[in-house]
């Protein structure tokens, strides 16, 4: 017999809208991403500009709402006039964070046409690694002033007469990490970005600016990064980032779903540590988070490392080319219900990234054709269905154990309600690979919805993956779910996504 679990849903009991952004996703220069991935002349499906049109579809399909842009490690080390004015007089550089070679064959204006077709908006990272305070207002003049100006008028003289308007900007990337070029300690950043956001918004007033936060909940020091950086820059900043990847290197399934728990207890700590600099400075606005990079990474680690020092300094190499598993969308589908329960702190979520890069979308090379990974569903789903309200979810279930995270519950599920359509989507995923479990929902406090329809993600293989023609993985209806007055009954099966969809009835 199936384990039994409750859950309680009402309107009342609403936690946050939910900001469109929470769906983003991040094009680094790394790899495949851009040269190979999104662009490649003389491809059949590209169009006279060599961007892959059926990426762009793909893209479309997966309602991105805004894209990070251009790194990553990489932009500690990005000299943003090279990759702007006539191709044939851009250098060739060497791009350290990844040792490859960047010929500059796409820049900042390219990428704002791409993003454009793909009805999304630019995120802009600006390089505080080995550039700083000046180098970033240039580039925020170029991109956002109307003209009149040395940068503005650089811009027009190259064919972008309009700015670009971009209104959300990262203050560098990762710059706890010693990994990174230009690394900081935290007072060191804290001033840079107090005086760089200062700086910039004296520019334009309009945009949010992103400051670093710790790269991971694991980096040791976390999180006197976070309240040390915010003491600094508080006044002049909007958002923290935050940014974490899981693996299952120990191939221990059970315990691999459990971490996004532990992505919970993240944002958890980073918004005490927000509002207790917010405390001290006596101050009015809340901090909100940017979770800008977060994803499944671990298949490739070892063969990338062994690419970079050993076939160094090569044009858009295949690094970070994980192929996703079954088991893979179990933990984003996961990581995607803990960024919606706390929809009123993280207003920006970038899953990192978004093609041939640790991503839901992949090329073929040599004319072959993009394809659905197995996390390009999950993801889907919550941005085609996860708009609107988040409803705090109310819920009784069993647990099961873990070998690193204890006893962990079975159900993990967050309720959206879309009031201009009258609709309620519940995400939920069964994490117990042993045994279904049938959820019971009361909906006293939201009577008269009726069942629309029931998508479940699901395998007999947790480490099936998909191909380029191949799609073992993929979502399918099912006659799972049933309402009985205000009574909504589900069959959650063992290891599985689900989305259930409701409606008011007319």
């Amino acid at each position: 017999m199936a384990r039994e679990a409750k859950m309680v849903i009402d309107k009342a009991y609403q936690v946050s809208a939910v900001d469109k952004r929470i769906f983003g996703s991040f094009i680094e220069h790394l790899g495949r991403a851009v040269y190979d991935g999104l662009y490649q002349p003389g491809h059949p499906l590209s169009d006279a500009h060599g961007f892959r049109k059926d990426v762009v579809g793909l893209v479309r399909e997966l309602g991105v709402p805004i894209i990070r842009y251009p790194g990553g490690n990489f932009v500690s080390n990005f000299f943003w006039e090279d990759s702007v004015g006539p191709r044939e007089s851009r250098p060739a550089r060497l791009e350290l964070a990844w040792r490859s070679l960047e010929t500059n064959r796409v820049g900042i204006n390219e990428f704002a046409k791409w993003v454009k077709q793909t009805d999304s908006e630019i995120m802009m990272a600006v390089n505080l690694g080995t550039r700083g305070i000046a180098d970033a207002c240039n580039l925020l003049e170029y991109c956002n002033h109307p003209g009149g100006t040395k940068y503005s008028d650089l811009r027009i003289s190259h064919g972008v007469k309009e700015p670009h308007g971009i209104k959300v900007w990262c203050l560098g990337n990762e710059m706890d990490g010693p990994w990174q070029i230009g690394h900081k300690t935290m007072e060191e950043y804290g001033r840079l970005a107090c005086e760089t956001a200062k700086a910039m918004k004296l520019i334009d007033p309009s945009i949010e600016l992103v400051s670093c936060g710790s790269s991971s909940l694991e980096m040791p020091t976390f999180p006197k990064w976070e309240a040390v950086t915010l003491e600094e820059a508080y006044d002049y900043i909007d958002y923290v980032s935050m940014h974490q990847y899981y693996g299952n290197e120990e191939n221990d399934t059970n315990d691999f779903l459990a971490k996004s728990d532990d992505m919970d207890a993240f944002i958890a700590a980073v918004i005490s540590t927000c509002d207790y600099v917010k405390a001290k400075k006596r101050g009015k606005k809340k901090i909100h988070l940017s979770f800008d990079e977060w994803n499944v990474w671990f298949h490739t680690k070892q063969s990338d490392d062994e690419m970079m020092y050993q076939k160094p300094w090569r044009t858009a190499p295949a690094l970070l080319e994980d192929i996703y598993t079954f088991e893979d969308a179990l933990l984003v589908g996961l990581m995607l219900i803990t960024l919606l329960k706390h929809a009123d702190r993280v207003k920006i979520a970038c899953m990192a990234q978004l093609v041939n890069v640790i991503a839901p979308v992949m090329t073929e090379k040599n004319g072959g054709s993009a394809w659905r990974q197995t996390i390009f569903y999950p993801f889907l789903h919550a941005s085609k269905y996860g708009r609107g309200t988040v409803l705090q979810p109310l819920i009784n279930c069993g647990k099961h154990g873990t070998k690193h995270h204890g006893e962990v519950t079975d159900i993990e599920s967050v309720t959206v309600y879309h009031e201009e359509k009258d609709e309620v989507t519940i995400f939920a995923v069964n994490r117990n690979l042993e045994e279904d479990v049938k959820l019971v929902t009361d909906m006293r406090g939201m009577p008269g919805y009726q069942v629309l329809e029931h998508i479940v993600l699901e395998h007999s293989d947790l480490k099936a993956v998909n191909g380029p023609g191949t799609e073992q993985v993929f979502p399918r209806v099912a006659e799972q779910s049933k309402t009985e007055g205000d009574i909504l009954e589900s069959v959650l099966h063992k290891a599985s996504w689900n989305v259930i969809r409701l409606g008011a009835k007319r």
